[in-house]
């Protein structure tokens, strides 16, 4: 029986309709990613917010980025850009950026490019790579009832009045409640654990994938967390996890 069988068998997603979906930080863990969109089986009227973090640090983030642009096929895709990103984009015209990229997770980003035949330098990237990051990558995403950020934010602006410090690089350690009353859903304070950080105001699904715990997908329509790992295991539970 294949993921989406059981899935299936287990009631995971009793009917397919518009569903929206946030996936944490991969960071390069393209089995992990494979797994997760395997259960959750991504249809016409489905929108996927990825938080960020894509590459640098795992396995074969060229693999990753290649996965989300393919995905636009199927269904909505919502990229938010994260650190990790910010960090690659800035390493192309800065000696000094790229050093401190390399040691922040980026040589394994250009060794997964090299062991696909790309290169192992910035160069040897493809430009529809350097599009996807420069281009379609957002800082936040906001609908009626949830706000989507990569790191955190604060609570009393408007979110197009946001710092981009405090969107892709600030360590979500005071949770609160947006004055909007959004649900806030986050990535990048990775939870060492491997479980959803809950908070008052939403939660933090950024689940160490790299560091061999999980990746973690929160499906907001029936408020139930799905992951996967490097090893190709997955579980299901719902929100709020105890």
């Amino acid at each position: 029986m294949g993921l989406a069988e059981k899935a299936a068998a287990g009631n995971l997603f009793p009917f397919f309709g518009m569903r929206e979906f946030a996936i944490g930080d991969i960071h390069g863990c393209i089995r992990a990613l494979h797994e997760v969109l395997e259960i959750i089986q991504p249809q016409k009227t489905d929108t996927i917010v990825f938080l960020g973090d894509y590459v640098d640090r795992g396995p074969d983030s060229c693999a990753v980025i290649d996965r989300i642009i393919d995905l636009n096929q199927q269904c909505t895709v919502v990229p938010l850009l994260g650190n990790h990103e910010q960090m690659m984009l800035d390493s192309r015209n800065n000696p000094d950026a790229f050093k401190e990229w390399l040691n922040q997770g980026g040589r394994a980003t250009l060794q997964s490019y090299g062991r696909r035949g790309f290169g192992w330098d910035l160069n040897a990237v493809p430009q529809e790579h350097w599009d996807f990051l420069s281009e379609r990558v957002l800082g936040y995403w906001e609908t009626d009832r949830n706000i989507f950020v990569h790191a955190s934010l604060d609570p009393e602006l408007d979110m197009a009045e946001q710092p981009d410090f405090l969107l892709r690089w600030q360590v979500f350690r005071d949770p609160t409640r947006h004055k909007s009353g959004k649900q806030i859903v986050c990535g990048h304070t990775s939870q060492k654990a491997g479980w959803p950080a809950i908070f008052d105001g939403g939660v933090c699904i950024d689940t160490y994938a790299y560091g061999g715990r999980w990746l973690t997908c929160f499906d907001l329509s029936t408020r139930k967390f799905i992951q996967a790992n490097e090893r190709g295991e997955h579980r299901s539970f719902d929100f709020p996890a105890r």
